[in-house]
C-alpha cells in the first residue's frame, strides 16, 4: 500500500513540476499564438501557428499569463529592448485585455498620417509599389468561419477573391507586403503624434483591421510599452481548415516561413 501511494504522490510531483516548467517557460520565453483574424494577409494567415518571443522587449506583469498575472508585480517594463518600426508584435489590447498583432509603424514621437490610403510617416510617403493581386478561394476559413472580403465583391462560395497586393516601404528603406480592398473610412485620417512609451500599429490588410487609426474600445488606439507580449519572426505551422487534425488542409509551403 505504502508503495502505491509513494507512486501516486510521485506521479502528482511529475505532473506539478512538469506544469511549473511550462508556466515559467510560457511567461518567460515563448508563447503559441495562433491567427485568428485577417487583419494581417498576406503576411499572415488564418490558421497560421506562432511562437511570441517574448524575450524581444523584455518582460512586463502582461509578458505573465493571466491566470497568474498576480505573481508577476513588475511595474514598467525590465530587461527592455526598444522595438523597431516594420516588426510584427504580438500585444495585449489595453481595454479588450485580448491578444492582437499587427505591425509596427509608428515609435514614440513619430507623426503618422493615411492620405487616400498611403501612409506617410512624419510627412514622408511610405510609397507603395503594385505587386500583383492575392487570390484565395470565397469559403468559410478557421474555426470561427468566416468568408473573406474582396475586391470584387460579387463572389459566390467557391469563387476566386482577389485583392491589390502592393510592397509599402517606409521612408527608412524596410518594406513589406500590403493588401488594399477598397475605399474605408481610414483611409484619410488626421495626423496621429505618438506619445512617449506608446506606439502605433496597423494590421497589413489595410482595409479589413481594427488597429492604431481607430480609438479604444473599438479600435486599437495607441498601446503602452508594458502591452507588448513579443515579436513574430516565423510561422511554424499552418492549417486551412477548422481543426488541426485535418491534415489535408496543412499549408505545407508556410511551415516554418520567416515574417517579413
Amino acid at each position: 500500500m505504502s508503495t502505491a501511494k509513494d507512486s501516486v504522490t510521485e506521479t502528482v510531483k511529475t505532473v506539478v513540476y512538469a506544469l511549473l516548467i511550462a508556466g515559467i517557460f510560457r511567461s518567460l520565453f515563448f508563447q503559441p499564438f495562433f491567427i485568428p483574424s485577417s487583419s494581417m494577409k498576406s503576411t499572415l494567415l488564418i490558421g497560421d501557428f506562432l511562437f511570441v518571443n517574448k524575450m524581444s522587449y523584455g518582460f512586463s506583469e502582461y509578458s505573465c499569463p493571466k491566470l497568474v498575472r498576480f505573481l508577476c508585480p513588475i511595474s514598467g517594463r525590465i530587461l527592455a529592448s526598444a522595438p523597431e518600426r516594420g516588426d510584427v508584435v504580438v500585444f495585449e489590447h489595453p481595454t479588450q485585455h485580448r491578444a492582437f498583432v499587427k505591425r509596427l509603424i509608428g515609435l514614440p514621437g513619430d507623426k503618422i498620417q493615411m492620405k487616400n490610403g498611403v501612409l506617410f510617416i512624419n510627412g514622408v510617403e511610405s510609397v507603395q509599389t503594385p505587386d500583383g493581386v492575392f487570390s484565395e478561394t470565397f469559403a468559410p476559413q478557421g474555426a470561427a468561419g468566416n468568408t473573406p472580403r474582396c475586391a470584387n465583391r460579387a463572389v459566390g462560395l467557391g469563387g476566386e477573391c482577389v485583392k491589390e497586393r502592393f510592397i509599402e516601404t517606409f521612408p527608412n528603406g524596410d518594406s513589406h507586403k500590403i493588401l488594399n480592398i477598397g475605399q474605408s473610412r481610414v483611409d484619410d485620417t488626421s495626423v496621429f503624434t505618438v506619445p512617449n512609451s506608446q506606439y502605433f500599429f496597423m494590421g497589413d490588410n489595410r482595409d479589413n483591421s481594427a488597429d492604431s487609426r481607430i480609438a479604444q474600445p473599438t479600435g486599437v488606439g495607441f498601446v503602452p510599452e508594458e502591452f507588448l507580449l513579443g515579436r513574430v519572426d516565423r510561422v511554424i505551422f499552418s492549417a486551412a481548415g477548422k481543426r488541426l487534425f485535418y491534415f489535408w488542409t496543412w499549408r505545407l509551403d508556410r511551415f516554418f516561413e520567416e515574417i517579413v
